[in-house]
Formats: structure tokens, C-alpha cells, sequence
């Protein structure tokens, strides 16, 4: 993949936000983005996975940055987002993706475990969509998609602290796109199904090991087969992108009709 400073792209002309854009489905929307023409800022606690995109989309012919971020912490939001700003001036993109998920019966998670995902996956959402969305409404305008998930509105038996988190962050999309609908910004959550990163195949092995089998013919009954990352990255750009320029607080499922089948 060659980017050549794409001013035809779908995000040509943009800066992009991508939190936990170092690896997994964040590093795909890290490389489409920038393909598709948007300078991109890569926010991630992974130092090395995060300055290792970024370079290989210089390399492609890019602009991206790399910022060192705990997005669970205040503090460290805010001084990324001041590195960011005095590198490109304005923000207009945010994809929200950074987070984690606990595999473990609801009787067995302890307070810790809440407190940690509930920091990982909400209040990190929280404190960086706070941080960004003055900044847009002061520039005009801007889209953010947040990742949920098919278990933010579907209930999983060994995930109920992460389908609580997700839950959560479906609702903050929503209530986003009303109250800033009039200053021009846009919010939309992507809901992936089962995806083939680091993080959905350990999520797949840990169910299995607590005996909730997902094997091919049982993933084959949910949804035919494991989604490839760069299929939820796809589906992230359309919502950032004037494409999606009516799309609203709208959820878009990624899991070829799971969550349609019930």
C-alpha cells in the first residue's frame, strides 16, 4: 500500500484521533485513514506498537504522528491532545477506539476487575470526547465513532462487565449526536462481532477454556466466519467520512447479521 499524500481520499484534508491505534483494529483504521488521506494522531499506552504505525505510514508517504497516552487518565489526555494540536493546529476526526475485555464469570469479577475495564472502555471515552468536542464545536464541526460492540445491546454470559462497558459507550454515541448535533458534529458507534486481533482471539480461547466452545461450526452459526480487522477499520472510515455526512447516532453492526438473527 503506497499513500503518495492522497488528496482525493475520503479523508482528505483531515486530522484523525485514533485512540488504541497501535495494534489490532486500531492500527487498520490507523493505515486506512492515513491512506485515504487524513494526517493521523495515534494515541496508545503501547509505545512501541504505537511508534512502529506510525513510522510505516511515514514510510507509505503519510503524515502521522505517534502520542504516548493513557486515555483512562486525565492528565494525559490533555497533554496529548496539546501535542497533537501544536503539531497539525486542529482536530476535526476522532475515532474513540482504545480498549479491553474481561473474560470471567459475573460471581467471580471482583471490584478491581470492574474498575479496570470501566477506566479501559468508558472513562476513557469519556475523558477524551470531553476533551475533543469544545475544540470541535470551536472549529466548526467534526465526526466521532466509538467502538462498541454487539455486546453494548447483546447479553453474554462471562462478558457482563464488558458488555456493560460497551453498553455505555453505545449510549454516549447517542447522547453525543443529540446534544451536539447543531454544532455540527457527528457521533456513531461501530459494533464488531467476534474479530480476528490479539484481543477477539485471546477473548475466543478464554470462553473456551471456561467451557462456551467457539469452535468453526459454533462461530459459523453467529457469523459464518471471524471478521478480519481491516473490515471494522472499513466500516469506521465511512462513518468518519462525509459519506456518512446524514449518519447520526446511528450504530452500525460489523458481524454479517449476528446481532439481526438474535
Amino acid at each position: 500500500m503506497s499513500i503518495n499524500n492522497n488528496k482525493t481520499g475520503r479523508l482528505a484534508g483531515k486530522t484523525a484521533v485514533i485512540t488504541g491505534g497501535a495494534s489490532g483494529i486500531g492500527r487498520a483504521a490507523s493505515l486506512l485513514f492515513a491512506e485515504e488521506g487524513a494526517r493521523v494522531a495515534i494515541l496508545d499506552i503501547q509505545k512501541e506498537a504505537g511508534s512502529n504505525t506510525a513510522e510505516e505510514i511515514r514510510k507509505m508517504g503519510g503524515d502521522a504522528l505517534f502520542v504516548h497516552c493513557d486515555v483512562s487518565n486525565a492528565q494525559s489526555v490533555d497533554q496529548a491532545f496539546a501535542a497533537v494540536l501544536e503539531v497539525y493546529g486542529v482536530v476535526d476526526t476522532l475515532f474513540n477506539h482504545a480498549g479491553t475485555i474481561i473474560v470471567k464469570p459475573l460471581h467471580e469479577s471482583t471490584e478491581a476487575d470492574y474498575d479496570r475495564l470501566m477506566d479501559i472502555n468508558v472513562k476513557s471515552a469519556f475523558l477524551v470526547c470531553r476533551r475533543i468536542v469544545p475544540h470541535m464545536v470551536e472549529n466548526g464541526g467534526g465526526s466521532i465513532v466509538i467502538t462498541s460492540s454487539i455486546g453494548g445491546e447483546k447479553g453474554f454470559a462471562l462478558e457482563s462487565l464488558y458488555c456493560m462497558s460497551k453498553g455505555a459507550v453505545l449510549q454516549l454515541a447517542r447522547s453525543i449526536a443529540i446534544e451536539y448535533r447543531d454544532a455540527g458534529i457527528r457521533c456513531n458507534a461501530v459494533c464488531p462481532g467476534f474479530v480476528k486481533t490479539a484481543h477477539g482471539l485471546r477473548e475466543i480461547d478464554e470462553l473456551d477454556d471456561l467451557g462456551q466452545n467457539w469452535d468453526s461450526s459454533e462461530l459459523e452459526m453467529a457469523q459464518v466466519r471471524i471478521c478480519e480487522a481491516e473490515e471494522v477499520a472499513s466500516a469506521a472510515l465511512y462513518l468518519a467520512s462525509n459519506d456518512a455526512s446524514f449518519v447520526n447516532g446511528t450504530a452500525l453492526y460489523v458481524d454479517n447479521g449476528w446481532y439481526a438473527k438474535g
